[in-house]
């Protein structure tokens, strides 16, 4: 597959399925790659699935997320690398392997939609960031279980992500309120917990999320109300940053090397520390943010 190809196949995964993750679109692109891959060799081969990485992180789609599930599929596949007599055969190991770990991507979202839907409970009141398929899908399910309860949206600027969810809730009977994102502070004290996403967790158990999610946190923690991210084990990645600087800037903005004065333009994503957050729901499990350095650990062994 040539560059333009990858470009193409890598976007058509996403419009045809608006509740797939963009990780997700790029492992399944990867699995194209493979198998339309004219190498004769495992290192052509991965030569092949950097430069494949490398042309999806220049599309118009988050970085962070593309990075650290190629990053996972790539640590998963490559195990399968047995001293086979062909590459043919190592090579359709590898399809095997790849078709296995989308199977078990498949089912994650559901695992966390069940244990994060219980903690919606009637009379509750959730106020969310952005426009998270696994929040989406929990408010759904907790709706399905006849429970009662309010959601605040924010407007999420600025591609105003927050209000597409807000009026995928309306639609779906859920009540539901849309408020400015400069409104986090004020609206606060009325809510009980805060749910959102995130594009990726690094290693000390802090999230990169839609610019405006650091805000909601810090307003969360001094007004004492829980912080809840939800999120797919495939957006784990092994980044450590110390600060909102620390963030690479293929992150931050699209298209870096097009910015012509990155201090004026708009960052898409922030860093939210560990000290935030109160519980992650993963398809691992319940984790605290100190958990997640270990299963890293376990994932990448």
């Amino acid at each position: 597959m040539d560059g333009k190809e990858i470009s193409n196949y890598f976007c058509k995964v996403i419009k045809e399925d608006e509740d797939i993750s963009v990780g997700v679109a790029a492992i399944r692109t990867l699995m194209e790659i493979i198998n339309k891959s004219g190498s004769a060799t495992i290192q052509g081969l991965n030569e092949n699935l950097k430069e494949g990485i490398s042309i999806m992180k220049d599309s118009n789609y988050q970085v962070a997320a593309i990075n650290s599930g190629s990053e996972l599929f790539l640590r998963f596949i490559t195990l399968a690398q047995l001293d086979t007599e062909t590459f043919e055969e190592a090579k359709q190991i590898m399809l095997n392997r790849g078709n296995l770990f989308l199977e078990k991507l498949n089912q994650a979202r559901g695992k966390i939609v069940k244990s994060a839907s219980k903690f919606v409970i009637d009379g509750a009141r959730v106020l969310t960031h952005s426009r998270s398929r696994v929040v989406l899908q929990t408010l759904r399910e907790a709706a399905k279980q006849n429970k009662k309860f309010e959601v605040y949206v924010t407007i999420s600027e600025p591609d105003k992500s927050g209000s597409r969810l807000y009026k995928e809730l309306e639609s779906d009977g859920i009540p539901c309120v849309e408020i400015l994102d400069s409104a986090i502070g004020y609206i606060m004290e009325q809510v009980d917990f805060v749910m959102i996403g995130a594009e990726c967790v690094v290693e000390s158990g802090g999230i990169v999320n839609k610019v405006g999610s650091y805000t909601m946190a810090v307003c969360a923690k001094e007004m004492k109300k829980p912080f809840y991210v939800l999120t797919e084990s495939f957006k784990f990645s092994r980044l450590f940053p110390l600060n909102q600087q620390d963030l690479p800037m293929e992150y931050k903005y699209i298209n870096v090397e097009k910015v012509k004065d990155l201090k004026k333009a708009h960052p898409l994503v922030d860093y939210t520390p560990p000290v935030y957050i109160t519980l992650l729901f993963t398809d691992l499990g319940i984790l605290t943010p100190s958990a997640v350095s270990d299963e890293l650990i376990k994932l990448y062994l």
